[in-house]
């Protein structure tokens, strides 16, 4: 699927492939936290918007345009970011128009798995197959007087294509476990084996001490049953090119 950047404006956005890196996640005990295979194929599932120009920004409480103060710590460098719809929200803009093949929408977000103190992404969903307007990447702040600071080269923005229609398509359903006796035997072995494992891991050179965490859902590979054959166990999104 083609995935355009129109530049609109002299200063291009600064655009990467998303790493599966997080910096809470590398300080864990051990980079525990890389043990969880869903939060590294979501830290790497599109790509990030940089921020230019460092600055710091503070919410005062209210709800008009000047409630937000936003200072740039370079008076050099253009600012992307900006008080434009006041109720605690910081804007930014993304220097770009994107455009997606029919039937493609472009989900805008913050870094995900990125906390953030005193300030929150917000989340939108863009059709960018036919729209010729941009978007903005908001934050909310969370907490007043507080101020919150973007550094250069800091992700602020998160974009990846979602196929139109998916979630409607959807036909969701309850079903009893019981009536499939394939899937409930698989889900009772792992059930039972999960509840051996963290039981052992408490008892002092057991193997699941030397084994650390179970990797059954990591390989893709089980005694519960084989993944399909595009199972990921890392995402690597191609960088933009051209001009």
């Amino acid at each position: 699927m083609q995935l355009t950047c129109y530049m609109t404006s002299s200063e291009p956005p600064r655009i990467i492939p998303a790493p599966a890196e997080r910096a809470w996640m590398s300080r864990s005990n051990n980079s525990f936290a890389y043990r969880c295979l869903p939060l590294n194929i979501a830290n790497a599932h599109g790509w990030l918007i940089l921020n230019p120009t460092p600055f710091i920004a503070v919410w005062n409480g209210g709800m008009g345009l000047d409630a937000v103060t936003v200072q740039s710590m370079r008076k050099d460098s253009p600012m992307l970011a900006e008080s434009h719809f006041g109720e605690g929200v910081l804007t930014f803009s993304v220097n770009g128009l994107f455009r997606t093949e029919p039937g493609y929408d472009l989900l805008v977000t913050g870094p995900v798995n990125e906390p953030k103190d005193g300030i929150c992404p917000l989340t939108g969903i863009v059709e960018t197959d036919w729209a010729p307007f941009t978007f903005t990447m908001n934050w909310k702040f969370t907490r007043k007087q507080t101020p919150v600071a973007f550094e250069r080269d800091e992700p602020f923005c998160m974009i990846f294509p979602v196929l139109r229609g998916m979630v409607e398509s959807a036909e969701p359903e309850f079903r009893m476990l019981e009536k499939e006796l394939e899937i409930a035997a698989t889900y009772r072995a792992w059930a039972d084996g999960r509840r051996d494992f963290n039981r052992d891991l408490k008892v002092s050179g057991s193997t699941a001490q030397k084994t650390k965490w179970q990797k059954d859902y990591f390989r893709g590979d089980s005694r519960f049953g084989s993944g399909p054959d595009d199972h990921r166990t890392k995402l690597r999104p191609k960088p933009f090119t051209g001009p």
